[in-house]
């Protein structure tokens, strides 16, 4: 996305503002106007009044899983190039527009799908809304600029290659995904981003940028027949749309840990294990969150955090969190430790993931964690692009327009007998995946103690 001091300052200022009022909106206030548009797309608005200011977020399926086998990283440099500028406005002359009218517009590729978007006063909104159609309708794409990209896309991958936290978490992507969408990271691989040809890029913008296929999401100083409207004239030259991606086949691993150690001179080992997590749409999301809260994901107050870090000094930092997405996602636990207690910490680990599944969890931390959850999430909504992303989530993992009203309900109903009966089902301390990224003269970790026989059955 383009930028200036001035142009930052003048955002921060008016989403500082946007906070506060924000804020005082109750997730149950959004009301959320469901349109679609002749081309196919689906908008969803959320008026939004308190400032004049609009975000307009459109969801295409291009998102990383979408990159061709050897291609990774495709879908990340097409987001990126499509930023550089129209069929009639270079990328500085693109940029000196956007900030000029203190504006953002830009798009991004996540893992389930690319998002393409603008921020605007209410006064700049058509001229903005121009801009964001001329790098979707006619983008520039330049040999140039898709070269000039590309380059800084393998030189930020090579630059996190160093990280041993980045490593571990490529490594144990590709171990538990394997050629599956999900099996690389999202920028790709430094080898196969520097392969990429201009061609490519090009042929990935018009095989899934189709607003067919697409989500649009609004919110701010608008009505819903007059965004309409607009987005119809703004966007009509994309048409089409994308067919739907296969679901992989299930994830399995073996009975037994499964080790991978990758020597590293450093202070400290990265840490990740984990095995087979589940879908966004997987019913029992909602226990999971809360399981998973009791365990690692609640910070300080989570058993990992106590038991691991605060009582026997092991780690660091310490966490667990399930990643679902359209697909089946993972179940990870990613720790820091010093390189000779490497083992120790390993062990416990275990041990807490055992006990979720032995034992019902107490009042205190069921009740502690569902107050959390419930309570924190209007605060994710606080800004108006936060709400615009929220609505396009909601749409795309079909959650419902209310979901907002029923995400506290949903919380609220876990019992401590869903909590431990998810920790039976979803967590594998006998069949996971390991990966450490360590200084393994230091760490010395005891892998034939880990691993357990390869041939025995599956436990997924």
């Amino acid at each position: 996305m383009s930028g200036t001091a001035t142009r930052m300052k003048m955002l921060a200022s008016v989403a500082a503002i946007a906070t506060l009022v924000f804020a005082a909106t109750p997730s149950h206030a959004l009301d959320i106007k469901k349109m679609t548009l002749s081309n196919g797309a689906t908008l969803l608005v959320s008026e939004q009044h308190q400032l004049p200011m609009v975000t307009v977020m459109v969801e295409f399926d291009a998102g990383t899983r979408r990159d061709p086998k050897g291609k990774e990283g495709l879908a990340e440099l097409t987001a990126r190039c499509l930023s550089q500028g129209t069929k009639e406005l270079t990328a500085p002359e693109f940029d000196q527009k956007v900030d000029f009218m203190g504006s953002s517009v830009g798009v991004s590729a996540g893992r389930d799908y690319s998002t393409a978007g603008m921020t605007s006063l209410k006064k700049y909104q058509g001229e903005t809304l121009q801009l964001l159609s001329g790098i979707l309708t006619e983008p520039g794409l330049r040999d140039a600029d898709i070269e000039r990209k590309r380059a800084e896309q393998v030189a930020e991958i090579k630059a996190a290659e160093e990280q041993p936290g980045y490593t571990a978490d490529v490594e144990f992507t590709k171990d538990l995904f394997g050629d599956a969408p999900y099996g690389h990271p999202g920028a790709g691989y430094a080898d196969s981003v520097a392969k990429l040809t201009n061609d490519d890029v090009r042929g990935f913008y018009h095989d899934y940028y189709k607003l067919g296929s697409a989500i649009i999401a609004v919110a701010g100083d608008v009505t819903a027949d007059e965004v309409k409207a607009s987005l119809e004239k703004a966007l009509a030259g994309l048409s089409g749309s994308v067919s739907p991606q296969p679901e992989p086949p299930p994830i399995t691993v073996p009975a037994g840990l499964h080790v991978k150690l990758i020597d590293r001179n450093v202070m400290q080992a990265n840490i990740i294990m984990g095995s087979g997590g589940v879908e966004r749409s997987n019913p029992d999301f909602y226990r999971l969150k809360v399981m998973n809260y009791i365990l690692g994901g609640g910070g300080f107050s989570s058993r990992l955090v106590k038991i691991v870090r605060s009582a026997h000094g092991l780690a660091y930092s310490v966490n667990s969190g399930f990643e679902p997405g359209k697909f089946q996602g993972a179940f990870t636990i990613g720790l820091q430790t010093k390189n000779e207690s490497s083992n120790e910490a390993i062990d416990l680990v275990l041990q807490q993931l055992r006990e979720i599944q032995e034992k019902p969890v107490s009042d205190a931390e069921l009740d502690g964690a569902k107050k959390f959850l419930i309570g924190s999430f209007p605060l994710g909504l606080e800004r108006q692009n936060a709400i615009a992303s929220f609505i396009i989530q909601v749409e795309f993992y079909g959650l419902g327009l209310d979901y907002a009203d029923q995400y506290p309900k949903l919380i609220g109903s876990v019992t401590k007998d869903d909590v431990l009966a998810v920790a039976k089902k979803y967590l594998h301390p006998d069949a996971m995946i390991v990966v450490a990224v360590a200084n393994q003269n230091d760490a010395k970790i005891k892998t034939s103690q880990l691993e357990k026989a390869a041939d025995a059955p599956s436990a997924q």
